[in-house]
This record gives C-alpha cells, sequence and structure tokens, in this order.
C-alpha cells in the first residue's frame, strides 16, 4: 500500500514522503497513529498543492531576502567607542551595539546573531564591513564607522 508520511518515520521516510509499505503496517500501525494518509486521488493532489504554496512562499522569502540585502549594503552605521591615549580603544563594539545603533539611526531591524563579526568584536577605530547573514543563501554586507567618543 502506497502511504503519504505526515511525520517524519524512523527508518521509513520524512514528512511528505510517499512510501510503499504492507498493508497491515499501513492498517495498524501509520494511520491509526495519524502518521500517514493513503495515497489516493486526493491525497496526492493535495501534497502537490501543499509543495507548490512551499516552493512559491519559499522563493518570495528568497527574493525578499535578497532586496534586504541590496537594501542594507548601501547604509552605513555610526557606532561610538571609548579611545585612551595614542587611539588606543577600550573594549570592542559587539553585534547587539551594532544592531540597536542600525535601529537608531536607520530604523533597520538587523539580527545580532546573523553578523559575522571578528574574534572579539570591532577593536579598532575606522570603517569596517562585516557580514550579514539573511537568508541561508543570502549575506550581505554592512559598512560599520567606529569612531572615538
Amino acid at each position: 500500500m502506497k502511504v503519504i508520511l505526515t511525520e517524519d518515520v524512523k527508518s521509513l521516510g520524512k514528512k511528505g514522503d510517499i512510501v510503499n509499505v504492507s498493508d497491515g503496517y499501513a492498517r495498524n500501525m501509520l494511520l491509526p497513529k495519524k502518521l500517514g494518509v493513503e495515497a489516493n486521488g486526493k491525497n496526492l493532489n493535495d501534497l502537490k498543492l501543499k509543495n507548490q504554496h512551499e516552493e512559491k512562499v519559499a522563493k518570495e522569502n528568497l527574493e525578499a531576502a535578497e532586496n534586504f540585502a541590496a537594501e542594507v549594503a548601501e547604509k552605513e552605521v555610526t557606532v561610538k567607542i571609548k579611545t585612551g591615549e595614542g587611539g588606543k580603544t577600550f573594549g570592542s563594539v559587539s553585534s547587539k551595539e551594532i544592531a540597536a545603533a542600525a535601529k537608531e539611526q536607520l530604523d533597520l531591524e538587523l539580527d545580532k546573531k546573523k553578523m559575522q563579526l571578528p574574534e572579539g568584536g570591532l577593536k579598532t577605530v575606522g570603517t569596517h564591513e562585516i557580514t550579514i547573514k539573511f537568508h541561508p543563501k543570502v549575506s550581505g554586507t554592512l559598512k560599520v564607522k567606529v569612531v572615538e567618543s
């Protein structure tokens, strides 16, 4: 019997897979526990429509991430850091500070966890480019200008 899995089943398949199992396994295990549904015409059509919808949503998310990355690449954020004699900095600029500055200066919501800073943050005065992951397939850069306070 062909069954469309509605949940991941160990050693059988992932959610959405069409698998061929014995009639008894399907009737006694998969169907009563709602782990799968029979692969008839209606259910196959529903699965096809669901997959098309998921592909469309994923494509829209990718395009939105690409547009946002292009928008962010044109912007620059200024962050202040304390410095001592000879331009030596105290501490470093973290992703949290960059995200707060982007929200305040540019009104952009950036996730601090998706910023890829050098180990320990930005420790020198000047302009730096940091990479931000907007989507698994899309990353962009943001210019961060670190100035003395």
